[in-house]
């Protein structure tokens, strides 16, 4: 798999000789990996005079913020494979099961490459350290991201980053008055990954802004020109080191509100047949130069979506023109996230990549959306008549068609996804297809509220809005287990914590991690299945304080967690507002 680390032994050594491994990155080793050992350096000193070990030269730059992630990955990689290659070669000299060690080895490497993968989940997570502290910008949301190989969040006037295997502040970033950085998202939604931040900081004719790259360098401060905002609109954090603007254009007699009208209270009636185009440009944060600029044209719009307390999240009061009540044609609002841009306002709904592509803009608007798939994939779905999806490549490009809601797995052991699913609930219909849209297979629908968990090995695993979990073969969809809490004729109910939602979902490329909540909104639990036969590998139900992470709410014998969950660099991290703490 690309981004794994090989073990690759050299000839049988004769008796007393010292065991030889080449450590070397798979997508460099295409071509036979070189015997010469020359520039190699040895690790494992432990095993000195037993086992020679060589790998390439892991010599960490220090790079520019904003600096390539996947050369930062790379040698994340290497330092990995250095710290446990002792661990590995105890395997292959203690047991002699080499070629099982040496995979289980290049697994857990490959998942901590891929975004939301865990090294292990094969035994009961206990807390293995804590940072206690307020995480994200405040107002109970815990926005975090992942910056490199670190978790990245603002916390009391600082942008803290973690190792995500000892806790430690890898670096800290003082901030300014009034500081707002991103893209960051909450755990919840999975799209965490960038590759720097932006950070929007001071007040007046102070304000300014710099990008913070993976290890915590910042570049210079660029004042935010009043001009630019006069021209363009106030800025706003974008994905990929941007800084956002977007207004309203075209004449104030393109606006017909004839058909629409809002009372003071807020009630709606009517339609607005015409308004203005908006226009969003993205901005190099650090250089100020402009990377790209979009139109999003004016679609006629129920007057419900052009009050003034609808898509209010970006522009400023003084810009919303206001009709009648609460109607304001002008009105619009928007936010960023690590993959996309959505936008939303009077006529106006799209999702915008993060490299300009506009999509979802010819539907109108309340009757569909745009969703990321994950790997630089999006759908734009239709809920108007029998739900439908097209797909969309990051550039924009149409790549298939799909029938119901697509979902992409929570959890996956692949870098690049082989399959989706089509969730047709009228129609009673469970569809698989491929990332371009290729039908696979189509099963009837068992429930309501299904949900794609994990694409794990040759399994999916899904849920349904009654707490089942089912295992359905990749290729097929032939039911292959079925996992509903406990058996009733052990004592158990037949409902894993009663009825249960599953929150969350990771893998380790053997086992699924849930991360599940009672339907009564109780504590928090834990289980682990086993991703090819179903069976539980372990579970901690309940437990846990929702709100703070203090020494007083230890859970010592870790019964249950209290936040949401983060994979960073294979480590599962807990997120609560008051703390963050390592699970392993």
């Amino acid at each position: 798999m690309p981004g794994a680390t090989l073990c690759r032994m050299g000839r049988d050594p004769d008796e007393g000789d010292a065991f030889v491994f080449d450590l070397v990155d798979d997508d460099a080793a295409a071509g036979a990996v070189s015997a010469d050992p020359a520039g190699s350096r040895a690790v494992a000193d432990g095993v000195a005079g037993v086992v020679g070990v060589s790998l390439a030269d892991s010599s960490e730059g220090t790079g520019p913020a904003g600096a390539d992630p996947a050369a930062s990955g790379s040698a994340g990689r290497r330092r990995r494979a250095t710290a446990q290659v002792a661990a590995v070669l105890a395997v292959v000299l203690g047991t002699g099961l080499a070629v099982e060690g040496l995979r289980d080895h290049a697994r857990i490497e490959r998942m901590r490459d891929i975004p939301g993968g865990v090294a292990d989940v094969s035994s009961p997570l206990e807390e293995t350290w804590a940072w206690r502290g307020a995480v994200g910008p405040g107002g109970g949301t815990t926005d975090v991201a992942v910056l490199g190989d670190v978790l990245a969040f603002e916390s009391d006037g600082e942008l803290v980053a973690l190792d995500p295997a000892t806790g430690e502040e890898a670096w800290t970033v003082e901030l300014r008055e009034d500081a707002e950085c991103g893209p960051t998202a909450s755990p919840i939604q999975g799209a965490l990954v960038t590759s720097s931040l932006v950070c929007l900081q001071g007040t007046g004719a102070e304000r300014e802004v710099v990008v913070v790259g993976p290890r915590g360098a910042s570049s210079a401060p660029r004042a935010l020109d009043a001009t630019d905002t006069r021209r363009h609109g106030p800025p706003r954090v974008g994905p990929e080191g941007t800084v956002l603007r977007a207004e309203r254009v075209g004449p104030l007699s393109a606006i017909d509100v004839a058909g629409a009208r809002c009372t003071d209270g807020g009630e709606c009636t009517g339609t607005v047949a015409s308004g203005r185009d908006l226009v969003l440009r993205a901005e190099d944060a650090a250089t100020g130069t402009e990377r790209w600029k979009v139109t999003v044209p004016f679609r006629p719009a129920d007057a419900t979506q052009c009050a003034r307390t609808f898509g209010g999240s970006w522009s400023s009061s003084e810009n919303r023109l206001v009709f009648s009540g609460m109607l304001a044609p002008d009105a619009f609002g928007g936010w960023a996230v690590p993959d996309r841009i959505d936008l939303n306002g009077c006529g106006i709904q799209a999702g915008v990549t993060p490299g300009g592509a506009v999509l979802g803009a010819e539907l109108e608007p309340g009757t569909g959306g745009v969703t990321s798939l994950g790997a630089g994939r999006y759908a734009v779905t239709r809920f108007d008549g029998v739900v439908r999806a097209t797909l969309h490549a990051a550039d924009g490009d149409v790549v298939g068609e799909v029938t119901g809601y697509p979902l992409a797995s929570r959890a996956t052991d692949e870098a690049q996804p082989a399959m989706l699913l089509g969730v047709d609930e009228p129609g009673r219909r469970l569809r698989a297809y491929g990332p371009d849209g290729t039908p696979r297979w189509d099963i009837t629908l068992q429930s309501g509220g299904q949900e794609f968990l994990a694409q794990v090995g040759d399994t999916a695993v899904v849920t349904t809005g009654a707490g089942s979990v089912r295992g359905l073969d990749l290729a097929t969809g032939a039911e292959k287990w079925l996992w509903d809490g406990p058996d009733p004729a052990s004592g158990g109910d037949g409902g894993y914590f009663g009825g249960v939602y599953v929150a969350q979902a990771f893998t380790d490329g053997e086992s699924v991690l849930l991360l599940v909540e009672s339907d009564a909104g109780g504590a928090l639990g834990l289980v682990a299945l086993d991703a090819a036969s179903g069976a539980v590998v372990w579970d901690r139900p309940g437990g846990g304080e929702a709100d703070a992470l203090d020494p007083a709410d230890a859970d010592p014998a870790g019964q249950g967690v209290s936040g949401s969950l983060v994979a960073v660099d294979g480590h599962l991290l807990e997120i609560t507002p008051g703390g963050i703490r390592g699970l392993g």
